[in-house]
């Protein structure tokens, strides 16, 4: 006989940004959720439309800096085709090229993520105090 799955456990955690655009890495507080048995997926979901959540390298403090650079010059703050009301189409669309969430493996409640890889906030549309929602879902036979 197959046994029910289990409920996915959640978490939220809070970040406060301090200018317009910046990447905070909360790897460390999506870690700190993690119960020491779990194996499973961990999501990591911002509900927000002009911010987004992304993995990248986080021993180089550069690599933030030239990916927000790089966005920037993508898609500036002030374009003359943007007709969203508010002024901040820019952030929008910065929010939607990254995406709203992340899936990591977990084993033995430590997220599997490479030597180099962090898990980051990306503020578009700062500053702001915004939530994320970290969903744990068991792994089948666990």
């Amino acid at each position: 006989m197959n046994a029910m799955p289990r409920e996915p456990l959640q978490g939220e955690l809070t970040v406060k940004t301090g200018t317009r655009t910046e990447l905070v890495n909360v790897t460390r507080k999506v870690a700190e959720i993690l119960p020491a048995a779990f194996s499973g997926i961990c999501h990591v979901f911002v509900p927000h439309t002009t911010a987004a959540v992304t993995i990248n390298e986080n021993a180089d403090p550069d690599v933030g800096h030239d990916i927000l650079a790089e966005i920037g010059r993508l898609v500036p703050d002030h374009n003359p085709v943007f007709r969203h009301a508010e002024g901040n189409s820019a952030a929008h669309v910065k929010a939607a090229l990254l995406g709203s969430g992340v899936s990591i493996p977990v084993a033995r409640g430590k997220l599997m993520l490479g030597t180099w890889q962090g898990i980051f906030f990306c503020e578009f549309d700062g500053p702001r105090s915004r939530r994320i929602v970290v969903q744990l879902t068991p792994a089948p036979d666990s």
